[in-house]
């Protein structure tokens, strides 16, 4: 489970940064950068949640929507975080429930290995969103589907 985690981030990692390309690319970026960010602010704030980080409370789904140029490496180092967290845990850490603290401040708790497949179809759901953005405005999306990093032409 470890592995595939680790390479399902690695191929979202991939997927965004070709996005991110497209966005920097944009007449208009700002409603994208909002996505992207989100992005980035969700897999800090369920990490906080994993850590029980003292500034959980204090961490917004939305907000900060970062400029252009701190997008790139703020995304490199949640992925990093992400990828060094699964790296440190044992399949049975990944299907234990962790505890964490809600938007409604009671406790809840979610495997950790569920948290990471959300966060990797999060960013499926709001890349694609970002995919038709750059469309509106009238440039071609990459091709970002998984299976365009996995298929290969035999004959």
């Amino acid at each position: 489970m470890n592995q595939y985690l680790i390479e399902t981030f690695q191929w979202n990692d991939g997927a965004n940064r070709k996005v991110l390309e497209k966005i920097r690319q944009l007449p208009d970026k700002n409603e994208s950068i909002k996505f992207f960010s989100h992005l980035i602010n969700s897999m800090n704030k369920w990490m906080a949640r994993l850590k029980s980080d003292a500034n959980l409370q204090q961490m917004d789904w939305w907000i900060p929507a970062y400029p252009l140029d701190e997008l790139e490496p703020r995304w490199n180092e949640c992925l990093l975080n992400w990828i060094s967290f699964l790296e440190s845990k044992t399949e049975e850490e990944l299907l234990e429930p962790a505890r964490f603290t809600g938007l409604d401040g009671g406790q809840w708790e979610a495997k950790p290995k569920d948290i990471a497949l959300q966060l990797n179809y999060h960013s499926i759901h709001h890349r694609a969103q970002i995919q038709t953005m750059i469309r509106q405005q009238g440039l071609q999306p990459d091709f970002v589907d998984y299976i365009g990093t996995v298929y290969r032409k035999i004959s």
